[in-house]
């Protein structure tokens, strides 16, 4: 916890809540957090996951961006459009939090796909994730692409395979 600055985070959170003239308790409540857990991460005692801080933001009514780059989730130089997004699919009321993340996942592999957002060592847990759920796209794309390779586990070309005979080639047999 020592390179995160949780105690700033702490120190902007209780600065917000009294702003927003709410108790500690009230706050709590309405982030659907422990008393006591609320407590220690204004005090710098516990660093917060982003859906914790997310909900905090909410209840708040303040920008959860503000809140993952104080907890040092975010860098402040992000992409502003990437931070936006994540933000809007995280407030999504409609998903469900299990929905939430494997959207992330999936925008997250696109981004690394196109060469943005590969700095996180939880990118590489996203992309393996979101690989497995786009497999099947994979495995078209790899039909239509033709497969090099060759192996067993590839979905088979146009050309039959022939039985028999010591030619290599790709010849094709009549009738």
């Amino acid at each position: 916890m020592a390179s995160l600055n949780v105690g700033n985070l702490g120190e902007y959170l209780r600065e917000q809540r009294r702003n927003a003239q709410l108790s500690l308790r009230q706050l709590a409540d309405a982030a659907g957090v422990s008393n006591p857990y609320l407590s220690q991460i204004e005090r710098g005692l516990r660093k917060p996951s982003a859906e914790v801080l997310q909900q905090v933001a909410k209840a708040l009514r303040i920008s959860a961006e503000t809140l993952y780059v104080r907890a040092g989730i975010l860098d402040a130089e992000r992409d502003r459009d990437d931070v936006e997004t994540r933000a809007v699919l995280l407030a999504d009321p409609s998903l469900n939090e299990r929905q939430k993340q494997v959207l992330l996942q999936i925008y997250e592999s696109f981004r690394k796909e196109n060469g943005f957002g590969a700095d996180a060592d939880a990118d590489a847990d996203a992309d393996a994730d979101a690989d497995a759920a786009d497999d099947g796209e994979a495995r078209a794309q790899d039909a239509t692409a033709g497969d090099a390779a060759g192996g067993a586990d590839s979905i088979p070309g146009p050309e039959p395979r022939t039985t028999g005979g010591s030619d290599a080639g790709p010849r094709r047999t009549a009738g």
